[in-house]
């Protein structure tokens, strides 16, 4: 399995997650959003309902009744009660090694400006370095992603 790895650099937050939860939804997926805190969470949240007039983007934040059946799922929490193939991490939420063979695909986004998540994305790589598992590197270009790098 592959961790990727997104520095943001002209891209929000919210775009891309958006975009992530648009193309795992078209395949047929479920995805968990990780984050550090519930504050930028909440932010996640009203924009997945807000984003565009014409979209519907079905999602939820964890701890309510119906988290089980939600496509998208916003948490703070290392559980994952709706089944979700894809973990996304933001905002300064960690990757687990022990916890990457549950899922199909996993994504690492961090803020390029921030120093301190820049080194912490960087702990992270070498940590998945050291697994079987590939570590690939995106960045911004003119507006697209990139591969930057590759493990093994």
């Amino acid at each position: 399995m592959e961790v990727l790895f997104y520095r943001l650099s002209g891209s929000t937050l919210e775009a891309t997650v958006t975009t992530f939860a648009e193309r795992t939804l078209a395949r047929g997926g479920r995805m968990v959003v990780k984050g550090a805190g519930a504050a930028r969470l909440d932010m996640l949240d009203t924009h997945l309902w807000t984003y565009r007039d014409e979209a519907f983007l079905p999602h939820g934040r964890a701890g309510g009744p119906h988290d089980a059946e939600q496509p998208v799922l916003l948490t703070t929490s290392d559980e994952v009660p709706n089944g979700a193939g894809t973990l996304l991490l933001v905002d300064g939420a960690r990757l687990a090694i022990p916890a990457l063979d549950g899922f199909e695909r996993v994504a690492l986004i961090f803020d390029g400006s921030d120093p301190q998540a820049t080194e912490d994305a960087r702990t992270d790589w070498r940590a998945v370095t050291e697994t079987d598992h590939t570590a690939v590197f995106w960045a911004e270009e003119d507006g697209r992603w990139v591969e930057k790098a590759r493990s093994g």
